[in-house]
């Protein structure tokens, strides 16, 4: 089982920039596709973008497409979500989860989660 811990939320405004941040340990970080998901209040866990375990094939939720970048290093554990020209219905939790291989949009295809960290737009 793979543990993951989200960092890097926070408030900002609309149109400023976050990165947040997921570390991996306990499982072998290489072979993992990783996904970022949101939650907002009221509304189910939405698909923001995922990248397969070699870093060469990305996918992103329409929404944040031209905003957000998925990243990762695999040497650190790592992955990264690069969110610019942010807006205020960007709001919500922001979850990593991992699965093997591949990079797919669909909650259901992630075995392990995060605790996940708020970002908050105001306008």
């Amino acid at each position: 089982q793979v543990q993951l811990v989200e960092s890097g939320g926070g408030l900002v405004q609309a149109g400023g920039s976050l990165r947040l941040s997921c570390a991996a340990s306990g499982g072998d970080f290489s072979s993992l596709g990783m996904g970022w998901f949101r939650q907002a209040p009221g509304k189910e866990r939405d698909a923001v973008a995922a990248i397969g375990w070699r870093g060469d094939s990305t996918r992103y939720a329409d929404s944040v497409k031209g905003r957000f970048t998925i990243s990762r290093e695999n040497a650190k554990k790592t992955v990264y979500l690069q969110m610019n020209d942010l807006k205020p219905e960007d709001t919500a939790v922001y979850y990593c989860a991992a699965r093997l291989w591949g990079a797919r949009l669909d909650t259901a295809d992630y075995k392990d989660w995060g605790q996940g960290t708020q970002v908050t737009v105001s306008s």
